[in-house]
């Protein structure tokens, strides 16, 4: 499916959010402002918007993106080569619920709306606990359920009516539009996604709501044993 719409992916994004998806990734990003980031993994990065904006702004040795679909990979390839940053951001194949890489790899782990897609949530938040080294962070932005009621009737509307009769008519595929909003609703937000989790090792965890809780960012610790 992610293949399918990886042409118009990027464009889809900004259009729907007016392009306050950009400012969403870089609060997500500034999570990490402060540490010592040798090695960064972008799990599900799709065109690696994410990667580039940490690269960006906080200057990490190397970011690795992975992600399952090669549709979306060779979007973010363009981007990476079209920037000169093939050196210090590459994209690889991977699956979230199988990381490649060897224990204690990573010094933080991110993650832009890529979570609610993993087929097996507690396995994919463990692989990423898996690989990042003892005080590691990770920082998972995603996609929420406002809580005031006049504003989640509005957010309904949008993004289950207008959102996927657009993005049908732009994208040309009848699913994947159909999709988001039902992968939102049905996406463990809030406290469930926390206790989450914590139950896969992850200490200090929090959640921080932004722009009246279309979306959230979710931060945690990987401490000592």
């Amino acid at each position: 499916m992610f293949d399918q719409i990886a042409w118009r992916y990027d464009f889809l994004n900004h259009f729907f959010s007016l392009h306050i998806d950009k400012i969403w990734r870089r609060e997500a990003v500034n999570e990490l402002r402060g540490r010592q980031l040798g090695e960064v993994l972008d799990v599900a990065t799709g065109t690696a918007d994410l990667a580039l904006t940490v690269l960006k702004r906080l200057h990490p040795g190397h970011v690795t993106g992975i992600d399952i679909s090669e549709g979306m990979l060779a979007i973010g390839r363009q981007k990476i080569e079209k920037k000169g940053l093939a050196q210090q951001i590459s994209l690889k194949y991977g699956d979230s619920a199988a990381l490649s890489f060897d224990d204690l790899t990573f010094d933080a782990v991110i993650v832009a709306f890529g979570v609610r897609n993993f087929e097996h949530l507690e396995r994919g938040l463990s692989e990423m606990f898996r690989v990042l080294k003892t005080g590691g962070k990770v920082v998972i932005l995603e996609f929420s359920i406002p809580q005031n009621r006049i504003f989640r009737s509005l957010f309904h509307f949008y993004f289950f009516r207008i959102l996927p009769f657009v993005g049908r008519l732009v994208s040309k595929d009848a699913h994947a539009y159909n999709y988001l909003p039902d992968s939102v609703r049905l996406f463990p937000h809030g406290a469930e996604f926390t206790s989450r989790m914590e139950s896969c090792g992850f200490m200090e965890v929090t959640v921080r709501p932004l722009t009246f809780g279309i979306a959230s960012i979710y931060t945690g610790i990987k401490q000592n044993a």
